[in-house]
């Protein structure tokens, strides 16, 4: 069962950040997330297979689903856990149809949306954005805690994991908690005068994370 974190390695926040994917993923996978997520809009698909390939056996060796957005053929070649698919993406049929045993988790932001996806019966559901965020381009309308309560009760009906997403922070983590099994983090793993392996481990324990002994950064 997914619980905790589920980090994202969006490649232009890293680069604004001037920090390399490796070095954030050896961070983020010291903590032992949900699932990490490979984000790379509008990157080659050669530059995006190479990094997965790259942070298979990084996460491999931590126990920890590794997810690529979008792209379930580079899932495929890259033996990723899981595809993350957004609501233009291919349905959730046709990528199964193609990779029976690839896992496949799905965004939703509304309750219509979230219906019809559990309907398909995902990997889990992605659900947002719960509050205003500012790494996507053309966000969806703000769902707020109460908008999250009521995808909680739609999901729990089918027994499939509920990820929130949008604007998740350490001060909201714990009010999300409350309805959600994990919470797809970009941004909120930064603050400033903490180490990024603090910050995310202070979110996977609000956000109900086990707290297991962490992987030293860089292992592997």
């Amino acid at each position: 069962m997914m619980r905790g974190l589920y980090a994202i390695l969006d490649l232009d926040t890293l680069e604004a950040r001037h920090i390399t994917p490796l070095d954030f993923a050896a961070e983020i996978l010291s903590v032992r997330p949900a699932a990490l997520q490979l984000r790379a809009k509008d990157r080659p698909p050669r530059e995006t297979l190479a990094l997965l390939r790259a942070l298979r056996p990084l996460c491999r060796r931590a126990g920890v689903p590794l997810v690529c957005n979008d792209r379930p053929d580079l899932a495929v070649l890259a033996a990723c856990d899981m595809v993350h698919l957004g609501q233009s993406d291919a349905p959730i049929g046709l990528v199964r149809g193609l990779s029976p045993g690839l896992r496949i988790g799905v965004s939703t932001h509304d309750l219509d949306q979230l219906a019809r996806a559990l309907e398909a019966r995902p990997a889990y559901v992605a659900y947002g954005p719960v509050f205003p965020t500012r790494t996507k381009r053309n966000p969806d309308h703000v769902v707020g805690l109460e908008g999250l309560r009521a995808a909680s009760e739609l999901a729990r009906r089918t027994a499939t994991p509920l990820v929130a997403i949008g604007g998740i922070t350490l001060e909201t983590a714990r009010d999300v908690a409350c309805w959600a099994d994990c919470a797809a983090v970009i941004a909120g793993v930064f603050e400033q005068g903490r180490t990024l392996r603090a910050q995310s481990a202070a979110l996977h324990t609000l956000l109900g994370g086990a707290e297991a002994e962490s992987v030293p950064a860089g292992s592997g």
